[in-house]
């Protein structure tokens, strides 16, 4: 007579499969949560930047950022390069203050502000783009990758 070898019902490989899906699960949650902390926040109601003359107030959704040199780069030129579904801030390493257009608003700030941008964002090169949605009020997130803009 022989004896059938059956499976308990708490086998060791039931045990490994439930931890490995636990493992993959919680992976998963770091993977993306640290994802989602890779985008950097700017906040305009604390760092200050300005139009012309005035004080810079984001009232729309989102706006692609372009961080370029007016030494280097012509910005209508980059301008046609990029999809702009959105208004662009225009931000220029060496502080030209131009007029702005349709499209276009041109900022600028004190060295140490521009500075302290680009280290937040992590801004290699220039000419160089992204996307910023709003949070709440002055509060934008990065929307987008980073990248640069082949001139």
């Amino acid at each position: 007579m022989g004896f059938k070898k059956g499976r308990k019902l708490f086998s060791l490989n039931y045990l490994f499969a439930s931890f490995f899906g636990a493992l993959m699960i919680a992976s998963a949650y770091a993977y993306f949560n640290y994802k989602f902390a890779e985008f950097k926040f700017i906040d305009f109601n604390k760092w200050i930047f300005y139009e012309k003359k005035d004080i810079f107030k984001p009232k729309d959704e989102k706006y692609i950022v372009i961080l370029f040199s007016s030494r280097k780069d012509n910005l209508k030129k980059l301008v046609k390069k990029v999809k702009n579904r959105y208004k662009i801030l225009a931000i220029d390493i060496y502080q030209k203050r131009f007029k702005n257009s349709k499209n276009v608003i041109y900022l600028t700030s004190g060295i140490n502000r521009l500075i302290a941008f680009i280290q937040r964002f992590n801004i290699y090169t220039v000419p160089s783009l992204f996307i910023i949605k709003r949070v709440n009020k002055g509060k934008y997130k990065q929307d987008s990758m980073i990248r640069a803009i082949n001139n």
